[in-house]
């Protein structure tokens, strides 16, 4: 059914849909609305039987989905930002004891300074921790992808991360084919565990485990995410079968064929890309774009094969691996290997800063005219940035870097003299 609702509703009605048992909240900008949208669903009957569970933290949280899971519940929850970090233990317990649960991050900004803006920072910190993460570039795959990712997290055994644009998506009002509970059910089967706490049947689910198993027992979660690699496809194809649409896989390539540059991305930021690109295909540049869905597991075979004989890959990444510089851009060079061809990284819209076409234009310029260095940062103040440099060679004393910028830039009252 078509509807013209908030991404965060359409989430939510697109989980009820598979039938959780156990529902975990804890309240975080910008995920709130998607568990508030669910306790209202718990409370007047529309999903039933399902515990919903008010607890005292995202750790909490993602602890009481690892138990729900283990024995035997479809388990979902959601978080953000410091909420992902507070409960990062428990992310590294969930993959590391092979349960299946999904859990939606609504993409924000980590501090310090604080923010509540989007970029993916926060899921990207937990990329190594087990965790398949899918990333949705509109509203209608994120509702898509959540009924694919129970079926995927049920069918190898591991959880899901999908990982949602905070605000751009998660409180942008769109039009959203949801799904009937028929077409749910004929998707997705019922739940049935590989390993479950039993009293009749005791067993010990993550016990000590020494030298002489471990490297196994990771290498298996590993296996997983592999295997995976052929899954993802096919459940995207046999969810077109049932719902008649496109959604999810491991990527979506965009006027590639014959492309000399080619920009990757994760996330909403590829519907401005795709804009652009068609202005650049207007002027006669040969130009296309790749929109990752699946970023763990990592497809580098198809990645390679949909960017194909392009003279220079153009990253843009929504966070900052500090030291180095892109985490995508990082992986992409892994799945190039050997092949030759130029990879740039562009960090961009960090703290939620717009990605204009303009800016985009620019950039994607640069590159075709081999300007455009290895490394760049998207708008980037560098004039605000050496004022501050400055002070700090000037003064050992200089005081909060972010508060002196803000004043150089003129967002907060100036100190009183």
């Amino acid at each position: 059914m078509l509807k013209q609702v908030e991404g965060s509703v359409a989430i939510a009605e697109s989980v009820a849909l598979c039938r959780p048992e156990v529902i975990c909240a804890y309240p975080i900008t910008p995920q709130t609305h998607i568990v508030e949208a669910l306790s209202r669903m718990v409370k007047d009957g529309r999903l039933h039987p399902c515990e919903y569970i008010n607890v005292e933290s995202e750790f909490a949280a993602l602890s009481v989905a690892i138990g729900a899971s283990a024995c035997g519940a479809r388990a979902y929850t959601a978080t953000a930002s410091q909420g992902i970090l507070f409960m990062a233990e428990a992310v590294y317990n969930a993959s590391g004891l092979g349960l299946p649960m999904v859990m939606t991050v609504g993409n924000r900004a980590i501090g310090a300074p604080i923010n509540i803006w989007n970029d993916h920072t926060d899921s990207m910190a937990l990329r190594d921790a087990g965790w398949i993460q899918l990333y949705a570039e509109t509203n209608q795959e994120a509702a898509d992808l959540h009924i694919q990712a129970f079926r995927l997290s049920e069918a190898i055994s591991l959880p899901v991360m999908v990982c949602v644009d905070g605000f751009i998506l998660t409180h942008a009002y769109e039009r959203v084919d949801v799904p009937t509970q028929e077409q749910v059910d004929a998707y997705l089967p019922r739940y049935e565990p590989r390993q479950v706490l039993d009293p009749a049947e005791p067993v010990t689910i993550g016990a000590m485990v020494g030298p002489e198993a471990f490297m196994e027992v990771r290498y298996l979660a590993h296996h997983r995410q592999m295997e995976a690699i052929g899954l993802i496809p096919e459940l995207a194809a046999e969810f077109h079968a049932v719902f008649g649409r496109d959604s999810g896989g491991l990527l979506h390539a965009y006027r590639t064929e014959d492309a000399d540059t080619v920009v990757c991305a994760l996330g909403s930021v590829n519907g401005t890309i795709k804009d652009v690109v068609d202005e650049l295909r207007d002027d006669g540049v040969r130009i296309g774009s790749i929109s990752l869905c699946s970023f763990r597991p990592f497809p580098m075979a198809a990645l390679a094969s949909a960017i194909g004989t392009a003279k220079r890959v153009v990253t843009i990444e929504k966070s900052l691996s500090i030291g180095i510089g892109g985490n995508l851009s990082h992986n992409l060079r892994m799945a190039l290997q050997g092949r030759g061809g130029e990879v740039h990284t562009v960090i961009a819209g960090l703290g939620g800063r717009s990605i204009t076409r303009e800016s985009l234009r620019r950039v994607f310029r640069e590159a075709i005219e081999n300007r455009l260095e290895p490394l760049s940062f998207l708008d980037l103040d560098r004039g605000v940035v050496e004022r501050q440099l400055e002070r700090e060679r000037q003064v050992r004393r200089s005081g909060p870097a972010a508060e002196a910028i803000l004043r150089d830039i003129g967002a907060v009252a100036a100190r009183p003299v």
